[in-house]
Order: structure tokens, then sequence, then C-alpha cells
């Protein structure tokens, strides 16, 4: 598949898990979306992004995970058992599942919203490669995506920061046309 990067940055699209194909994606395609991540802009190159990747077996203590955190208490009135069982299912729609994750510097002169920035354009990167091989992904995040409990069930430390999920699969049918609700001339001016 040739496409121009302006093709690839227009036809990516957010590609969800139970669309996906069943498909398993190799290993060593996932190392190489991994490190498009890697060349992503950082200030200082103090490259915050840090990665967790689930695959086989680990995508079902992923799902335990989300099951879980969602609904700690099955025994509760209002325990929703679809639910519970909707997440503990919902990686194993995937052929792997990026958790991702930031590093913080600590130099006081890039603050963490450059960090953050920097992490999105890591994930960016890895869409926008997935896209041209042909896959699909989503970057989740859900209720936990922030949390401490995600932080340290990716095994990060406290001087890390949980950012969510990236789900990877084959899309089932071809991409939606994509849309804008308004022209990028609506969100410009230009000065002189």
């Amino acid at each position: 598949m040739h496409n121009t990067l302006a093709q690839l940055i227009a036809e990516r699209r957010t590609v969800k898990p139970d669309t996906f194909t069943g498909e398993i994606i190799p290993d060593t395609q996932i190392k190489e979306i991994l490190e498009q991540a890697n060349w992503a802009p950082t200030h200082g190159y103090t490259e915050p992004w840090r990665f967790v990747v689930y695959h086989g077996e680990a995508l079902r203590s992923l799902g335990r995970f989300m099951a879980d955190y969602d609904q700690p208490n099955k025994e509760t009135e209002d325990f929703n058992e679809i639910r519970y069982k909707k997440l503990l299912e919902k990686p194993l729609l995937s052929s792997h599942v990026i958790g991702i994750a930031m590093k913080p510097n600590s130099n006081p002169k890039i603050p963490e919203i450059e960090e953050s920035c920097a992490v999105a354009m890591a994930v960016q990167n890895m869409w926008l490669y997935i896209h041209s091989l042909g896959y699909g992904a989503i970057w989740s995040t859900p209720g936990f995506a922030f949390s401490d409990a995600f932080r340290d069930f990716m095994h990060f430390d406290e001087s890390h920061k949980s950012m969510g999920l990236l789900y990877i699969g084959k899309p089932s049918k071809t991409n939606p046309v994509g849309r804008r609700l308004s022209s990028i001339d609506n969100k410009v001016r230009w000065e002189s």
C-alpha cells in the first residue's frame, strides 16, 4: 500500500476492537510500530513515552483489570454481569493492546504539558504507521486511563503517569470517509 503522508493523515480513522477480524499481527510488525513512536519530537531529548505491549494471555489479565476496576465488588446489588463480561473480553478482540505511559523529566525548564504532547505525538506516529500497514487502532482513555491503579497494573513506579490504551487489530471493513465539522479556515486567524 503506497500512500503519501497527506493521504495517511486524512484517511486514518479510529477503528474499534469490535470491528477487528481477530487476525494476529506479527510481533515483528508491532516492534516496527513501536519504533515509529520513538521518532516523535521531544524537547530536550527527554523521550517521555513508555509502553507495555499486551498480547496472548496478557490480554486476559488486562481484561480482568478493566472489569474489576469498573466493578470492584461483584456482590453489590447493582453489579452488571453483561458490562463486566464485555470489559473482560474487550482486549481479546485485539491482536495487541499497548498500554501508554509518560515519564516526566526532572528539568524545570520543560513543563509536564510538553511531555504529554510528546507522548501524544508518539501515539500519532504509531497510529499513522498502523494505518499504513492496513491495520486499525483506537487510543482509548476510559475511566481508569489516567489512574494510579492502571499505572501500577502496568508496573510503572510513581514517577510515571498512565495515559490509556492503544488497541490494534486488522479491520473487518474499509475505513469510513472522514469528515470535519468545519474547514481549517474557521480555526485559523492570520496576522501580519
